[in-house]
């Protein structure tokens, strides 16, 4: 008897829903006579400023945010961006005499700001720190100018980019030249802003104008600046190299890519080779040297690609020799460029094995004829370039990691991955550790330091310090 009443019910309930749906709506009507239905568009459900940007650029929509830090005064150099001032070697300038031991054990920290998640690392410029930080709670990439003197935030210039984790979020050094810092995102979004008021000047999306592929781990190509134009490595369709206007963004040249090679982690190198100013670019499934100039391509290679992830920078030698390392057992490549008039040729002189020497992230620095860099056991390497021979290594038990490392005035300081920083002569003599001390206490220090007028900058996962490493 029950089951019969039930399913009495069951026969009057959809117009009985029906029918207080009805009265619902009516009394929503009568309390809301103007508000109008707006229909559901493809987009809408992004957050408004990225969805009123002009051309969908979120980067247009980004604002500044000023802070209440100011730039350091009397300190001297700068670190422009990606691997110094040189950024085909990675080697900082004398400018003050530097410690070659620490008193108390370890240099004395001057200041330490919370990041989000990354490896990005800093430039300096003008008593200022700039780093494309990543905020997590408001979703927005972030490029932020610290004061050089105590880390306060001078300003940020921020824009919509919602993202999530994938081994860290931001991972790319910001370059500054002419007045301006470049940077480029996680997804792809080029920002110029000015140097000293963090006002857009111009901003281009890679993926949208150019065709370019998000590399698996989020972008790792570090913006160039080279005089009065940026360089960059969409591996779009029709542009597998471009440079633009650094003023204004405009394109200027675009290298062909009839090979449909993609942007990898890895950045541009700038250097004279075989005697013409090239950009030397790892891509997916090769390696290219272009034109400085007009953006001509005058050379491929593909003896060298790396099947996971190419992260490490190619490192122009002198004269005509392009040194190349890899993670995931890809060893190193060293190649000659040759030339005839107008015609480049590129031949491979030896090839080492992942045992002798790689690197799995962070690319390799040549200082007074030899390469110095941490092969993918963990082990800090001295290597002769004329035949891949390896001079020295540092002592076992000792791992290095993923660590960050850069060389200056006979010393090099190398980071572990685990934030422990190690003092040691940049010599081929032998491996000579000087100091050594826990400066960052979290975890995956990766990201690229910066040196600058006695000051060293180091990171960690979520935390950037800055310690006082000159001489007293």
């Amino acid at each position: 008897m029950q089951n019969l009443h039930w399913t009495r019910w069951q026969r009057y309930l959809p117009a009985l829903l029906g029918g207080v749906g009805l009265v619902l709506l009516a009394i929503w009507l009568w309390q809301n006579p103007g508000a109008p239905l707006t229909p559901r568009l493809p987009g809408a459900d992004r957050p408004a400023d990225v969805a009123s940007a002009p051309a969908g650029n979120p980067v247009l929509a980004g604002k500044v945010v000023k802070g209440d830090g100011r730039p350091a005064e009397n300190l001297p150099g700068a670190w422009p961006g990606f691997r110094g001032t040189n950024r085909n070697h990675g080697v900082a300038p004398a400018e003050v005499p530097l410690a070659r031991s620490w008193d108390g054990g370890a240099p004395r920290e001057l200041w330490a700001v919370d990041m989000g998640e990354g490896y990005a690392g800093p430039a300096v410029w003008q008593g200022r720190v700039y780093l494309l930080d990543y905020d997590q709670t408001n979703k927005q990439d972030a490029l932020r100018c610290l004061s050089l003197a105590d880390g306060r935030e001078i300003w940020r210039f921020a824009y919509p980019m919602p993202l999530k984790r994938n081994h860290g979020l931001s991972r790319t050094v910001p370059a500054v030249g002419g007045g301006l810092v470049v940077s480029l995102g996680p997804k792809c979004h080029v920002a110029a802003v000015d140097a000293v008021s963090g006002e857009l000047k111009w901003g281009l999306d890679l993926v949208r104008d150019f065709g370019a592929t998000v590399p698996p781990w989020y972008a790792g190509q570090c913006p160039l600046i080279d005089g009065e134009r940026v360089i960059l490595a969409p591996g779009g369709p029709d542009a597998l190299l471009m440079a633009v206007e650094l003023t204004t963004g405009k394109v200027i040249w675009k290298t062909p890519n009839p090979n449909a090679w993609k942007m990898t982690h890895a950045s541009i190198a700038a250097g004279e080779l075989a005697g013409r100013r090239q950009y030397i670019y790892p891509a997916s499934h090769g390696v290219v040297g272009v034109d400085a100039a007009t953006g001509r391509l005058l050379w491929e290679t593909t003896d060298w690609k790396i099947s996971i992830a190419t992260i490490p920078s190619p490192v122009i030698l002198d004269g005509d020799r392009v040194f190349l390392a890899g993670g995931y057992d890809a060893g190193a490549l060293m190649l000659r460029v040759k030339r005839e008039g107008e015609r480049f040729e590129v031949e491979p002189l030896y090839r080492l094995p992942a045992a002798t020497f790689g690197a799995t992230q962070h690319t390799p620095v040549y200082h007074q004829g030899h390469l110095y860099g941490t092969r993918p056991d963990g082990r800090f390497t001295c290597l002769d370039p004329t035949d891949g021979r390896v001079v020295w290594t540092s002592e076992p038990g000792l791992n290095f990691g993923l660590g960050a490392f850069l060389v200056t005035d006979g010393l090099a300081y190398v980071l572990t991955d685990a934030g422990r920083l190690v003092l040691m002569e940049a010599s081929p003599a032998k491996y000579t550790p000087l100091a050594r001390a826990q400066i960052l206490k979290g975890r995956e220090a990766w990201g690229p330091m910066a040196l600058v007028g006695g000051r060293l900058l180091a990171r960690d996962l979520t935390r950037l310090v800055c310690l006082d490493v000159a001489a007293r």
